[in-house]
């Protein structure tokens, strides 16, 4: 890639630009390990090849793009100017000195209107997949949790509106199992509100008030703290040990993690073979624990620690006997299963007269007449398997590397590739927009411990010639 010049005295000088990147960099690292011709292949039924002025390449548009997101640049207006004046950038485009770089208004439309909206999957997926072929993912045990990126939305411009709850997915599945345990004890049956599902009635218990931004309708209100808030969207995010991202799943800032969680979970444990599944006190609800151990899954959850009253007696000071569905409480007393409401509460009742003289009453939270009520989900078994494996050695050795894991990657995202805040708006926008930053993270540390094992191969190879050869890339 040479071009000619002229020197402060006039005088034609040859500039090499090949011969100015050094050997060592991150964009040659990374044109090492990558390949486009699929991109072509792609995105050739998007461009007109016999009519009007030739379109821009397309890998160079992605290349823009990833450039971005690599080194952490704001926005595309300031991508395209630093490009202009950074001569590795120029390299890694293929453009010379004296070419012109595609406006930054280019690429933004080829990502907004020309392109398909799932590029940005299969790109991620893409260099993914380079990363399982070399044997750099170990997806055995993944790690998930969400980070917030703050919107591009005024915190001050809202309004009240009326929101329909989101539907659980579980609650078709909870409904079966609460109405077959209240037909066994003599309860009729619950039935689905229709009032609950109707949007037109704002005073049903189907929806809820919230706070919608003016500005970006699809972001949510987060409370960061005790008195900040601001509008923002969440990344619900699953990487490996080795700190490779596995799956996204984008919402608005005020969804809560159990919520997104099956989406993720189910992307990503359909994709690869996983064993251990780590996550924060967040997911530990009885169906993340009921769905995990039902797929073969360990759940490994963190301890929470008690809120209740130290005076009384403490839940698991309870003995549940299986057999006639009771809890025995720790003076002896039998609780009797009444009834399990539509959330899935199975509610348990002590006999008034058999514990009217008891000495304990204070502590065991009875109410005057002398009865003691105790509430337990219906798939409180699960939790007290999680709370069993949380013991363990290697369930804490696990979840210890949560640090190392998924906080180091939310950490690395916001410190080193600009994703603390973000310029785009709406939920589609934003998904693409993470997708991209995560699918530059994993092309980063793809290109660079290829790039190591390829060093270390070599030297090796300098002493023992029956060294085996470095891993050949898809």
């Amino acid at each position: 890639m040479e071009q000619w010049r002229k020197d402060a005295r006039n005088e034609a000088i040859i500039v090499d630009l090949e011969a100015l990147v050094p050997q060592d960099h991150l964009l040659r690292k990374i044109e090492k390990v990558m390949d486009y011709e699929w991109l072509y292949e792609r995105l050739d039924p998007y461009y007109c090849h016999d009519n009007g002025r030739p379109g821009t390449d397309p890998v160079v548009l992605i290349k823009m793009v990833v450039i971005q997101h690599l080194y952490g640049i704001p926005s595309l207006r300031q991508t395209y100017q630093r490009i202009q004046d950074t001569l590795s950038y120029r390299w890694f485009l293929g453009y010379g000195l004296l070419d012109n770089i595609p406006h930054f208004a280019t690429v933004s439309y080829a990502f907004c209107k020309r392109f398909p909206d799932e590029l940005t999957t299969e790109i991620f997926e893409h260099i993914l997949n380079k990363a399982l072929n070399n044997r750099m993912v170990d997806p055995s045990t993944i790690f998930i949790d969400g980070t917030h990126i703050k919107a591009s939305a005024n915190k001050k411009k809202y309004q009240k509106e009326q929101v329909r709850k989101a539907a659980k997915v579980y609650s078709g599945q909870l409904r079966r199992e609460v109405n077959a345990e209240r037909e066994k004890l003599g309860k009729k049956p619950i039935e689905d509100d229709e009032d609950d599902n109707d949007p037109q009635n704002p005073t049903s218990g189907g929806t809820v008030e919230k706070t919608v931004s003016t500005t970006d309708p699809e972001s949510g209100m987060f409370v960061k703290g005790e008195h900040e808030r601001q509008f923002a969207y969440e990344a619900h995010t699953a990487c490996d040990s080795r700190g490779f991202i596995l799956g996204v799943e984008v919402t608005a800032g005020n969804v809560h993690d159990s919520v997104a969680w099956d989406k993720l979970y189910d992307e990503v444990t359909q994709k690869h073979n996983v064993q251990f599944v780590t996550m924060d006190a967040g997911y530990k609800t009885p169906w993340i624990a009921k769905k995990t151990f039902d797929d073969g899954k360990v759940p490994i959850l963190p301890y929470t620690r008690y809120h209740g009253s130290q005076e009384r007696y403490k839940p698991w000071e309870y003995t549940y006997d299986p057999v006639n569905d009771t809890y025995i409480c720790p003076r002896g007393g039998v609780l009797r299963h009444t009834t399990t409401d539509r959330d899935g509460k199975r509610t348990y009742r002590s006999t008034p007269k058999d514990c009217a003289n008891c000495p304990c009453k204070a502590k065991c939270g009875a109410n005057e007449k002398g009865q003691k009520i105790f509430t337990a989900h219906i798939w409180q078994e699960y939790l007290d398997l999680v709370e069993q494996i949380r013991k363990t050695e290697r369930a804490k050795r696990i979840y210890a590397q949560r640090k190392e894991t998924i906080e180091r990657v939310f950490a690395d995202a916001k410190e080193k590739h600009a994703m603390r805040y973000t310029h785009h708006r709406g939920l589609a926008a934003v998904t693409r927009w993470v997708r991209l930053k995560y699918a530059a993270m994993n092309l980063k540390k793809l290109a660079n411990w290829s790039w190591d094992n390829s060093f270390f191969s070599t030297i090796c190879l300098l002493f023992s010639p029956n060294m085996p050869k470095p891993p050949v890339f898809a």
